[in-house]
Formats: structure tokens, sequence, C-alpha cells
């Protein structure tokens, strides 16, 4: 019987950059991978941040309807996967879920949108009368304050600037908030989110799990395991507040819409609304409707029955939000402090508008996530536990 001819040596390649082996001089031994320096990872990790930062700056004029997709992608992710577990294919979950999110919406834009220019209809018409009874208002609470205190504190001049500016101020508020709703560029920002955003947002949601996937593969072998955890823990804080945030936001518009419209506010509808969504600003969209609610039954009722049933109003919403409405959904979930988000939220307003609002509250969570890591690791390392001196 024929003997098998021995196998053939392995053949192992040169790297690239490295010279061919000499002739006659064999071949060479397998070489292993390289150990990348401490300087390689630090200059990788810089020109990822530099190139995303430089991105944002260069793209930051489209992007607002590709990242708004983003977040409709990851707020539906849950759901899709629950459909795809079912047995529904994932590409027709997403499309479901995509046609259920933009018939709603167009529902309450078909709604919601004459409403609203109506109301500013009813502004604009109003607001000669707004006017007069702001600064009626402010001149007997100045009369009175000087009564009390004495005409050489509070004289006539002063009084007559004072209810000029707040007749000013009231007056260019309700011009910028009709041309805002009602404006051309707000229809244009409307059409290209309702043309743009749920196509972007099918594509996402489809494959999302193989962008996952894909992303994973990248990640450096080295540091794959801490930064899967950091990611685990950023997505962890980011949907517990953005989900529980959405519907806090959802429940004190419809109640601050219904309870201003029913104690007879007339633009209690608007205001509402705005105060909802501003809500996502921790404090600031309550504030900010309080003081415009307040300001508009002070101009429309002109006594201080209404004012103080708008007050009400919005302490009760205070109560529902702060005991019930946030300790219910959110609770002890979110690790981002109040302060962390404002201030997130207006830098990224203004480092990049729109799109920086968008941004802020996922950046917050990733560098609070982070941070939190790095401060375990300083609690255990010998900076921290190094014992100190007893003696020199």
């Amino acid at each position: 019987m024929p003997q098998a001819p021995p196998p053939a040596p392995a053949v192992t390649r040169p790297l690239a950059g490295e010279p061919a082996p000499a002739p006659g001089r064999g071949r060479p031994l397998p070489v292993g991978p390289r150990v990348a320096t401490r300087a390689q990872r630090i200059g990788l990790a810089a020109g990822v941040a530099l190139v995303l930062l430089f991105s944002l700056w260069l793209f930051s004029a489209i992007l607002t309807p590709f990242v708004l997709a983003a977040f409709i992608a990851y707020f539906l992710d849950p759901p899709a996967t629950h459909l795809a577990r079912v047995g529904v294919p994932r590409g027709l979950s997403a499309l479901l879920l995509i046609l259920a999110l933009a018939a709603v919406a167009l529902l309450c834009l078909l709604l919601l949108y004459p409403l609203l220019v109506a109301q500013i209809t009813v502004l604009l018409q109003r607001l000669p009368s707004y006017v007069l009874g702001i600064g009626q208002a402010v001149r007997e609470a100045l009369a009175a304050l000087a009564e009390r205190l004495g005409p050489d504190f509070m004289d006539t001049g002063l009084q007559e600037l004072a209810v000029g500016q707040a007749g000013s101020v009231i007056s260019f508020l309700g011009t910028a908030l009709a041309r805002l709703i009602g404006g051309g560029v707000a229809l244009f920002y409307v059409f290209t989110l309702v043309t743009v955003t749920p196509v972007v947002a099918f594509y996402l949601l489809r494959d999302w799990p193989r962008i996952l996937i894909r992303l994973d593969a990248w990640l450096p072998r080295r540091s794959a395991a801490t930064l899967r955890q950091l990611a685990r823990d950023t997505d962890r804080v980011l949907s517990a507040w953005l989900r529980g945030q959405f519907i806090c936001c959802a429940l004190l518009a419809v109640y601050y819409a219904a309870a201003l419209s029913a104690v007879g506010l007339e633009l209690g509808l608007t205001v509402g609304l705005l105060a909802g969504i501003l809500s996502f600003i921790p404090y600031v969209g309550s504030v900010t409707g309080m003081v415009t609610a307040v300001t508009l039954a002070l101009a429309q009722f002109g006594t201080w029955n209404g004012v103080l049933l708008v007050l009400a109003v919005f302490l009760l919403g205070q109560v529902v939000e702060g005991y019930i409405i946030y300790p219910r959904l959110l609770g002890d979930r979110v690790e981002l402090h109040a302060v962390w988000v404002i201030f997130a939220l207006f830098a990224g307003g203004v480092a990049f508008g729109f799109l920086g609002v968008l941004l802020a509250v996922p950046m917050a969570a990733a560098i609070g996530v982070v941070a939190r890591y790095w401060l375990r690791r300083y609690l255990e390392s010998p900076l921290y536990l190094d014992p100190p001196r007893t003696g020199l």
C-alpha cells in the first residue's frame, strides 16, 4: 500500500510592512498579535471623540430628524423585541409600530394644531385688552404699595414706567408665541420631521439588533467587558429616564390643559400643553407655565380670584407630580440629578441648538455612568486607601 505524502508545512505570510524572508533561510515562525501601547489606546479614544464632535458641529443643521428617529427606535425597541419573540418578523413589527406611532402623531396634529392656531388668533385679537388689563393690575398694585410705603418711595413716574414695561413685555411675548406656532419655520420643521423621521426610524428599528452586534464587534477586545458594562448601565439609566419622563410629560400636559381650560382661562389649552411638554426640564416647565398662566389670568379676569384658581391648579399639579407620578414611574431607577439634567440641557442648547437639547440627556447619562465608574475605581485604589502617615 502506498504511503500518504507528508502534510505540507503551514505557510505564514509576513505582516504588512515587514520584509519577506530571504531565500534559503526558511520560513519565519508565526508572529503573535502585537500589544497596543497606552498612547495608542488614548489616541484612539481621543480620535473617536474628536470625529464625533466635529461631525455634530458640521452636520448639526440636518441631524435633528435622524437623532429623533434614533430616539424613536430606541424607545420602540422593547415592544419590537417582544413581538419578534412571539413570532412576528422584526421588519413587520417595526413597520407596525412606526405606523401606529405615526397615526397617533397625525391624530394629535389634526386635533391639536387647529385648536392652537385658533387660540393664537384669540391671543392676537385680545392682546391689546390683555396689555390694558396687565397695566391696570400693575398700576393698582403699585398704588397700594405706594400707599403703604409712602409717596416718596414710589413716585408717579416710576409707576408709569413699570406699567409701560409690563405692557411691552406682554405684547412681545404674545407676538413671539404667535409667530412660533403659526409661522412658516414651524411648518417647515413639522414637514421635515413627518417625512424624514418615520422612514429613518423604521430602518433603525428593523436593524437595531444587528447594529448593536456590529458595534459590539468593533469594541477593543482589551476593554470590551468594561465597555459593555458601562453601556448596560447607561441603557438602564437612560431608558428609565426617557420612558418615565415621556409618560410624566404626557400626563402633566393633559392635566394642565384640561384644568386650565376648566377654570376658564382662554389660552389654557396652549399654556397647559407647553407646561407639560417643558416638564422634561425639571422645574422649568411648571414654573414657566405657572408664570405665564398667572399673567394671562390677571390680564383676562382682572381680579385675584382667577389668579388664585390658576395657582391652585399648578400647586395641585406639583403635588401630584412630586408625590404620585414621579415616585411610581421613576422611583430610584433614575440616577440623574435634576441640576445635572438642567445644566446638560442648557449646555446642549447653547452648543448645538435643538439638536443639543435632544442629545443632552443621553450624554448626561453616559457621563454620569463613566464618572461613577471612575469614582468606584478611585475608592478601591491606593490613591484613596493609602493610610495616612503616622510620623516623619
